[in-house]
């Protein structure tokens, strides 16, 4: 090899070796895993007369870890070797170099409850699978009760101990047993939700009730009123326009007061013998949304000819929303129970805690069973979830003319007016339906 060629090969290599110099380092993919680690346990160096242990140990703040070394005992005490190494791996042990809590803490970072809440109902909302629609009733429970007592705690400290004061605490305050538990369930999915880089949760709870003291449901005592045939009759003859129809139509089909306001005149179907369900009104905006609390509350529900033909005066002339206020919107379920129905039920004497819409839907169950309906039918009206393999595997709900006769048979048990009160006229002649929410 002659001298010029070795000098240029000697300097390109050396322009290689700068420009791989200046190569930025590849880091690798992914966030640090423990589950990827295996368990250290040192390695033993003599220096200076000391046996010592070194090993790495995690550092908040940095990527890599920091290169640690730590006396065992002096060389002149002459122990064995396996009791060296039995000293070196409980200093590991001691530092947290293999702890998995440490880990959590310095690596994937220690949020607080609060912290955590706010990602966890972040993700609830956004996701694929079961994604929750509505999280104010969720946001209301922490601001009022659980964030003032464990908010600021770091999620590894969220246990049954500090969960337990909160417990006593709201049932201090009379809280009903159902509503703690509820609360309760949330703090446990706020906890779970913190998970580590191999999808599993980074706390692992075994929640203890005893522990925690947690109050009991018992079902027969939760308050379910439910109106008598007497008092929806009461109700429909007192009262007139939209309000009577309101009445007719939630005593006679069993429908929820969030689908019944969702109604247009084009869910009547069937000759207008049968009401396509699938909308509802949001609860806290006058908006119509595109899903329904369950997908069994996609359906269709048969009425009476009395009920249809009573229905079909009402809706005469009419187009879009069946219920609407004078501006064309939908109607607060909140604020009508308020304005209509709670001070009647207060004028007659039957109000009481849990007597709400919620009643009238619990009248048409109670009087479906009573007239011995089909219980596969009497499950799809009431957008009741099926439980056993027979209702699966029945398609009693397909069979049209047989719901019709159905619904003619068991009846509505309670007085129809033979005329339809017309409401007052709303400041537009024809309502518009407000803008709809994609599900």
């Amino acid at each position: 090899m002659t001298a010029p060629f070795a000098s240029q090969l000697l300097q390109t290599d050396s322009e290689c070796d700068i420009l791989a110099g200046a190569q930025p380092k590849r880091r690798r993919e992914g966030r640090k895993s423990m589950s990827r680690r295996s368990g250290q346990s040192g390695n033993l160096v003599k220096q200076s007369g000391w046996w010592r242990v070194r090993f790495r140990l995690d550092q908040p703040g940095t990527e890599k870890r920091k290169q640690m070394s730590i006396k065992v005992a002096p060389v002149s005490l002459r122990l064995s070797r396996p009791e060296l190494e039995r000293r070196a791996r409980e200093i590991v042990q001691n530092v947290g170099a293999n702890s998995e809590e440490r880990f959590n803490q310095v690596v994937l970072g220690e949020a607080t409850f609060r912290e955590q809440a706010k990602v966890y109902l972040q993700n609830a909302v956004s996701r694929n699978r079961k994604p929750l629609r509505d999280t104010v009733s969720i946001e209301g429970a922490m601001r009022k009760w659980i964030f003032p007592m464990i908010g600021d705690l770091p999620l590894a400290l969220v246990d049954n101990l500090s969960v337990k004061p909160l417990v006593q605490k709201m049932c201090a305050s009379g809280l009903k047993p159902r509503t703690v538990n509820k609360y309760v369930e949330y703090i446990k999915q706020v906890v779970k939700s913190l998970k580590a880089p191999n999808g599993e949760p980074v706390h692992k709870r075994t929640w203890d009730a005893e522990t925690i003291d947690l109050p009991i449901v018992e079902y027969l005592e939760q308050k379910r009123p439910s109106l008598k045939a007497q008092a929806v009759s009461e109700l429909i003859v007192s009262s007139t326009g939209q309000e009577q129809a309101l009445y007719v139509l939630l005593a006679a089909t069993g429908m929820r007061i969030s689908e019944a306001l969702a109604l247009e005149t084009r869910h009547f179907v069937n000759g207008g013998r049968s009401i396509m369900v699938e909308q509802q009104v949001t609860k806290d905006s006058p908006r119509i949304a595109k899903y329904l609390k369950t997908s069994a509350a996609k359906r269709e529900v048969d009425l009476h000819p009395d009920i249809a033909e009573f229905l079909r005066r009402y809706k005469a002339g009419k187009s879009g929303l069946l219920f609407h206020t004078a501006c064309g919107t939908p109607y607060l379920y909140s604020n009508l129970e308020d304005r209509w129905l709670t001070p009647r039920l207060t004028r007659m004497g039957l109000d009481e805690p849990g007597m709400g819409w919620h009643s009238v839907r619990r009248f048409r169950k109670t009087w479906l069973r009573g007239a011995r309906c089909l219980e596969d039918l009497n499950n799809f009206w009431m957008a009741h979830k099926l439980q056993t393999m027979s209702e699966v595997y029945s398609h009693l709900h397909e069979e049209l003319e047989l719901r019709l006769q159905e619904a003619e048979r068991v009846g509505y048990g309670f007085d129809l007016p033979k005329a339809v009160v017309a409401p007052n006229a709303p400041r537009k002649s024809t309502p518009k339906v407000a803008t709809e929410i994609a599900a």
